[in-house]
Formats: C-alpha cells, sequence, structure tokens
C-alpha cells in the first residue's frame, strides 16, 4: 500500500493521506466487520478468522481475535498459532504488523504502525512494521508504536509505551517504557520432565 505525497495531495488541508481504491477497500471492510463481526459473542472466534481472511488477513486456525479489536487494514495482518488480540485492541497496521505464535495483546492496547515526520513542513506519514516476538505479551492499554519489535517472551507493562525494541524475555513498563528486570520462567514438574 501506497502512502500518498503530502505536499502533493495536501493531506494537512484536509486531501487524502492514501488513494481512492485504499479508502474505499477500508470503508468496506468498516462496514463489513461492524456488521457481521464487532457484536458476535467471544467464542465466535472462527467466524471472526474467517472474515478477516476473506478481506486478506494471515490467521492461524488458532488464532484468537475479539469483536471488539480495529483492524485498519486486514492484508498488513498476521496472527500466529494460539496468539490473542484482546477485547478493544486497535491494530493501526498502515504497515505490517505480525504477532508470533502464543503473543498476547491484551484489552484495550494499541499497536501503531504509523505516524508523522515531524521535520516535513507537510506532515508526510511515515509507517514502519511492527513484531510481537513468541510467547510476548502487550498488556492493557499499552501502546507499541512503528517499527518497534518485542522479542520473545518479552513484556511490555500495562499502559506502558514502548518507542524502540524489546529485547527477548525482559519485562518493560513505563512512558517511554524502561527495564524492569529480565524475565525467569518457572516450570512445573510434568513440562520440566518432558522437555528432557
Amino acid at each position: 500500500m501506497k502512502i500518498l505525497d503530502a505536499k502533493s495531495s495536501r493531506s494537512h488541508e484536509g486531501g487524502p493521506t492514501y488513494s481512492l481504491k485504499n479508502r474505499a477497500f477500508r470503508a468496506t471492510w468498516i462496514v463489513v466487520w461492524g456488521v457481521c463481526a464487532s457484536w458476535t459473542p467471544p467464542m465466535l472466534h472462527a467466524w471472526r478468522r474467517f472474515l478477516l481472511r476473506l478481506f486478506g488477513a494471515k490467521i492461524a486456525p488458532t488464532a484468537v481475535v475479539y469483536g471488539t479489536v480495529k483492524v485498519w487494514y486486514p492484508p498488513h495482518l498476521e496472527v500466529g498459532s494460539f496468539a490473542i488480540l484482546g477485547p478493544g485492541v486497535t491494530v493501526y497496521n498502515v504497515e505490517q504488523i505480525r504477532l508470533a505464535d502464543y503473543a498476547i495483546v491484551s484489552q484495550g492496547a494499541n499497536l501503531c504502525s504509523a505516524g508523522h515526520d515531524v521535520e516535513d513542513l507537510y506532515f508526510q506519514t511515515v509507517a514502519k512494521p511492527i513484531s510481537i516476538g513468541q510467547r510476548a505479551w502487550v498488556a492493557a492499554e499499552a501502546f507499541v508504536g512503528p517499527g518497534v519489535s518485542l522479542g520473545e517472551g518479552a513484556i511490555l507493562g500495562a499502559r506502558g509505551c514502548a518507542f524502540r525494541d524489546l529485547a527477548p524475555w525482559t519485562i518493560h513498563g513505563g512512558n517511554p517504557a524502561r527495564l524492569i528486570k529480565e524475565r525467569n520462567l518457572r516450570f512445573d514438574e510434568p513440562l520440566a520432565r518432558a522437555a528432557e
């Protein structure tokens, strides 16, 4: 998807940021999701996965997407096995947003892949992909900014704001997010035995 040149399109004066084709696609998507999915009971994950796939998303058969999730552009969404997009999550995926297997994005969180070039007089929209690693967790009402990757097992605490990558198996919180500690996993005995 091409972002229009802000100087030519005059987006800073109310002109379009995206092509007419893109805007028509997204308008159709908003109507379809609003009518067919946004009100559905939590257990209808298969139906919502179907709708997302119909509009170009890559969704694993075991992924969980709640009806109150807001996906801006389905073709730029990939959700792995057993990954979860919780209630009220905003997926502003101007660029690709990928959740690896078992990744969790909790209620009210915001994954924002686009912003503006603040050095540009015309406030050009710029976008960078977001990656949420395997077994990573974006906690309630947290914000993940453009170009950020959460490494495997990384945690962004509730209402934390990540503007830089989070290293694997670390816990971060605050605004801007700062390292709180390393994440040390405990395994129950049957799981530990199975791993031997």
